[in-house]
């Protein structure tokens, strides 16, 4: 791919992140103007926005992908590859807005699956290790977690994505009490 078809098909899919997450209905026409690219050049390579959407999905998905494998979770100190996979989910989020969860594709939901097994996977060794405590309900942590990164990625965009791993990890581990 040519260099500006490259940053052309980047913009697109960033755009339409941006503008899908706020408007599941946005039509490609609205969004080829928001990259400053013709729509004929979506449509070539977008036949549809349920096309654009899955190909958003996809994106994302690799960068969560990579997240997890530069985070370490099976053995990074517990602490270290929590702080590392929320800066890296906060930043990912940011760049990819769109909700996962609503994935239509049977790929993108396994994948996102995967992803969840590995988090959950990640929650036992923190237990078994004795930073989060025993007893939880299954996926309480990580679902706490993906709240917690979902909240310091948009709705606290003031935050950088360190500072915001910062609240996630102290507020996952210690939780909100005076300390």
């Amino acid at each position: 791919m040519r260099a500006d078809a490259a940053r052309n098909l980047d913009a697109v899919l960033q755009t339409g992140a941006r503008l899908l997450a706020h408007d599941p209905a946005t039509s490609i026409a609205a969004i080829a103007t928001a990259a400053g690219v013709d729509r004929r050049t979506v449509y070539r390579r977008f036949s549809t926005r349920e096309a654009l959407m899955a190909a958003v999905h996809t994106a994302k998905l690799d960068a969560c992908e990579e997240v997890l494998a530069q985070a370490r979770l099976a053995e990074a100190p517990v602490t270290v590859a929590l702080h590392r996979y929320a800066e890296g989910i906060i930043t990912v989020s940011r760049k990819w807005p769109v909700d996962l969860q609503q994935a239509r594709d049977e790929a993108a939901t396994a994948r996102l699956q995967r992803l969840l097994q590995h988090l959950d996977a990640f929650m036992a060794r923190a237990v078994r290790e004795g930073v989060l405590r025993p007893g939880l309900p299954d996926r309480w942590a990580r679902t706490l977690l993906t709240h917690l990164t979902t909240m310091a990625s948009h709705e606290m965009p003031e935050l950088t994505p360190a500072q915001g791993a910062d609240l996630v990890t102290r507020s996952l581990l210690t939780g909100l009490g005076p300390n």
